[in-house]
């Protein structure tokens, strides 16, 4: 994975262009006649057994043997459709010439950094409302709704303005990634307060070793765990204060707080030294030599670290410690977004076809398949059950699990690619001590207000 996974993840600004390009669609006939089936019970999406189904799926980590093995499912069933499968680097540049002459496929797995602008596509109308596959029987537990068998979030990340128009099939949860054997040579136990985290700084420091890296060039990295430490303080009232652009949301106590945690860290020189100027990989080799005690990451940290990693050396991921003792949420609360995203055009011939392709793949079967492989948390639930998992993997389940309810995530990152940019910026200042915690909240408060005030950006709420 590159430098950005953070921002193929979570941000929206791909292909802007298409804005320019895509029509709302107009009065054509529909391309999808002729093409539907009758429901039933065992078609409760009216699939027209022969039709036959186009799919797309970005080519990247996970290669998409995934996605061909849910298309046998599909065959097996609809033994007289015939599948055109696509796999490929660059979505955007294949598909926007398709979306706009309105010719998409039936199914799209729009993912990677040259993937097509869904807010673009969401306000053009271009993308199919999803309700009905939500709402239909899981593939392989019928008594369920596919929406009952996702991980908590994983429905309001794709949904926009009320209305879900995507779906996906990975879960990320970040977190704080320290060595099992380190801390097991050392009689270290992970703490579980802020307090606690700085008295173990303290001893790390004094064993000569770096408390904590992180990935420098790219400060969205330890903006996580400062905001994971604001959520948990504040608890979602202050999460949608955030994405809803509320006037001095950025000065709540939860946020200044979490400020005055990290510039503290600094203060203390718990950063290891000339952490600012490393990129990612350089930041996680530097850990994985044994550098540095704690890095923050996402969990594709462990898939990242393939051929880096020393054998034994037991990586796991923990939440971000509580800052107070009146925290709204639980220390055990992480910061989880589903990413790798499906969507069925609105313009597909297909789209019945498009959406039970969905139904299977986000079947527990097709799920446990994926986590087999790929070592990536998939956003269905119980999908790992039963597997050998990674210490890395492992630890990301088991903090889902102990999550339980209280995952969250903020979306301004997705939604105002200008105010992430601000916030990472004086993150980065921060924690190099160029900007005092109140500063930070300033400045990053202005940039919203400027946000909210500008009426040529389209705003959401949660």
């Amino acid at each position: 994975m590159s430098a950005t996974r953070r921002n193929l993840l979570l941000s929206a600004a791909a292909l802007p262009f298409l804005s320019a390009c895509v029509t709302g669609g107009g009065d054509d006939d529909d391309p999808a006649a002729g093409n539907t089936g009758t429901k039933s019970a065992d078609n409760p999406l009216g699939v027209k057994a022969d039709a036959p189904l186009e799919v797309v799926i970005f080519k990247g980590g996970y290669g998409d043997e995934y996605a061909k093995r849910a298309e046998t499912r599909y065959t097996q069933k609809y033994t007289g459709a015939k599948i055109d499968h696509k796999g490929l680097q660059k979505v955007g540049e294949a598909l926007q010439p398709r979306f706009v002459a309105d010719t998409p496929p039936d199914v799209v797995d729009n993912t990677g950094a040259g993937r097509l602008d869904i807010a673009t596509l969401v306000t053009a109308k271009q993308v199919t409302d999803l309700t009905s596959l939500l709402d239909a029987p899981a593939f392989d537990d019928p008594a369920k709704k596919v929406r009952d068998t996702l991980l908590p979030g994983v429905v309001d990340d794709g949904t926009f303005d009320g209305v879900p128009q995507t779906l996906n099939f990975t879960y990320t949860v970040w977190g704080l990634w320290y060595s099992k054997k380190l801390f097991t040579a050392k009689g270290w136990a992970y703490p579980k307060t802020w307090d606690e985290m700085l008295t173990l700084c303290a001893t790390i420091k004094a064993a000569g070793i770096a408390p904590w890296t992180y990935q420098g060039k790219y400060p969205e990295y330890i903006n996580d765990p400062l905001l994971s430490m604001a959520a948990k303080t504040g608890g979602l009232p202050l999460v949608k204060a955030v994405d809803n652009l509320e006037p001095n949301a950025w000065k709540a106590p939860g946020l200044a707080a979490a400020a005055e945690a990290f510039a503290e860290l600094a203060g203390k020189g718990y950063l290891m030294a000339g952490a600012e100027a490393l990129s990612h990989t350089e930041a996680q080799a530097a850990w994985c030599q044994g550098k540095a005690a704690f890095i923050p990451c996402g969990s594709w940290l462990e898939s990242e670290q393939k051929g880096v990693t020393p054998d034994g050396f037991d990586m796991v991921m923990a939440p971000v410690p509580a800052r107070t003792a009146s925290d709204q949420l639980e220390q055990t609360a992480v910061q989880a977004a589903s990413s790798e995203s499906f969507l069925v055009p609105a313009k597909a011939k297909n789209p019945a076809g498009g959406m039970e392709y969905l139904r299977i793949l986000f079947s527990k079967q097709s799920a446990k398949a994926f986590a087999e492989t790929a070592g990536t948390l998939p956003a269905v639930a119980g999908a790992t059950e039963g597997l050998t998992l990674s210490s890395g993997l492992g630890s990301v389940r088991d903090a889902v699990t102990a999550a339980g309810s209280e995952t969250f995530t903020y979306r301004f990152r997705t939604w105002y690619a200008p105010l992430a940019k601000a916030v990472d910026d004086a993150t980065g200042e921060l924690v190099t001590r160029r900007i005092t915690a109140a500063q930070w909240s300033d400045r990053i408060q202005k940039a919203a207000d400027a946000l909210a005030k500008d009426s040529s950006v389209k705003k959401y709420t949660r």
